[in-house]
């Protein structure tokens, strides 16, 4: 489900982007198709522009990403963060607002961004990481599938002209999760569950390559 803003934005400045910013998408093949249904697409998180890299290597669905609520009160920047179908939220606490917008967005078709991690992590693995239990408690809520992926740059760190990788995994479904309603801790499992497959698709990728 992508709004027609969106649609035109995405066509005139995919380009300029992909060049600009050196993304470069593989596996592009397991994104779901728009009649395949809503999901939630995960990565790690390294930088600001993570949501543009995502939204640049897939062509299916519109992602929406949350944004920090700042950045709706600026001058048409207001105006084209709404285009591009982002959200706000307010981050300095859990804003059970923007979470009840996220799951009832899932419930109307639309596609949703979400970052386990919670917020951003330069230069450092993955896997020294922890991640939150939001996502696990949003895929429960909205019954939703999941698309695992893995943005890979040099030392972990994001810079102009800096070559980007964006690995798609293969999708997640619900059923997979196996959420037991009678067990305590189920929504971090379920986040640990999913960030463990993004990492996955990430350690497979260093390994091809020789690295660690």
């Amino acid at each position: 489900m992508k709004s027609k803003a969106y649609i035109g934005i995405r066509k005139w400045l995919l380009n300029p982007v992909t060049f600009f910013f050196r993304i470069h998408g593989h596996d592009q093949e397991n994104e779901p198709r728009e009649e395949d249904g809503p999901y939630i697409i995960c990565s790690n998180h390294i930088s600001n522009a993570d949501p543009i890299f995502l939204c640049a290597v897939t062509s299916e669905q519109q992602p929406h990403f949350m944004a920090k609520k700042e950045l709706f009160k600026v001058p048409i920047l207001n105006k084209i963060v709404k285009a591009l179908g982002a959200y706000p939220v307010d981050r300095k606490g859990a804003d059970v607002g923007a979470i009840r917008k996220t799951i009832k967005m899932l419930g109307e078709g639309k596609c949703i961004g979400i970052f386990p991690q919670g917020h951003r992590f330069k230069g450092v693995y993955p896997r020294d990481t922890e991640v939150k239990s939001g996502l696990g408690m949003i895929a429960v809520k909205a019954e939703a599938n999941i698309l695992p992926c893995y943005i890979k740059m040099k030392k972990r760190k994001w810079a102009l002209f800096r070559r980007v990788d964006v690995y798609i995994g293969k999708p997640i479904k619900f059923e997979e999760l196996k959420y037991d309603p009678e067990a305590s801790g189920e929504y971090l499992r379920i986040s640990n569950y999913v960030f463990d497959r993004i990492c996955t698709i990430g350690d497979s990728v260093d390994a091809e390559n020789g690295k660690q």
